[in-house]
């Protein structure tokens, strides 16, 4: 009797391992596999402050390629406003139309004698190199990337881009009000340095 239960409880046991080996196995591959992915991210883990590092070393270089104008611009507004040259002029201001390009949003077409908007053009530039599995650039380089564009070859971007109307991305009123804090931003930057220079001629 004893024999009889003794085979039987061995049976069983041999039973539920074979039972459960496929799922045993399973669970032990997992196990192993997060492991390495751990053991692998070891010294490269996350670190918050890279694309904070990654952003001034953008920032460096867009500044280091526009004009002092334009730097203060984007530094002060957080955009950057483009002349237009297809309309048969050279560009500059009195030019028929302009773009404000934004750090990761459509570049808006707008008419600078009046503000009317025009059109967004959605363009992207990517990090091919995609760091640490985010293929966006930092914010200043996208910025820079499309205002290298525009300025080298704008039929070639503006005939590549995807063309929206006004609102497809970006709120009209929100660019309506960007026009307006630009065009204080110049006059209040006119004003100090027409006060700059009569400072200087005064203490001549």
């Amino acid at each position: 009797m004893a024999l009889a239960l003794g085979t039987g409880a061995v049976v069983l046991v041999v039973l539920v391992w074979e039972l459960m080996r496929p799922t045993l196995a399973r669970t032990l591959a997992r196990a192993r596999h997060m492991w390495a992915l751990r053991t692998s991210a070891g010294a490269g883990s996350y670190d918050p402050g890279r694309e904070r590092r990654a952003e001034q070393r953008a920032r460096a270089l867009l500044r280091s390629c526009v004009d002092e104008h334009d730097w203060s611009m984007y530094r002060d507004l957080g955009f950057l406003r483009v002349w237009g040259a297809l309309a048969g002029r050279d560009g500059g201001e009195g030019a028929a139309y302009a773009y404000l390009i934004y750090p990761h949003k459509p570049i808006v077409a707008y008419v600078p004698d009046t503000g009317e908007l025009l059109n967004e053009y959605c363009v992207a530039f990517p990090d091919d190199s995609k760091p640490y599995g985010s293929s966006r650039l930092p914010h200043s380089d996208d910025v820079l990337a499309k205002w290298m564009a525009l300025t080298a070859d704008e039929r070639r971007l503006i005939g590549e881009a995807n063309m929206h109307l006004p609102g497809r991305q970006i709120d009209p009123e929100r660019v309506r009000r960007d026009l307006a804090r630009l065009d204080r931003w110049e006059q209040q930057r006119a004003q100090r340095s027409k006060l700059g220079r009569h400072g200087n001629v005064r203490a001549a």
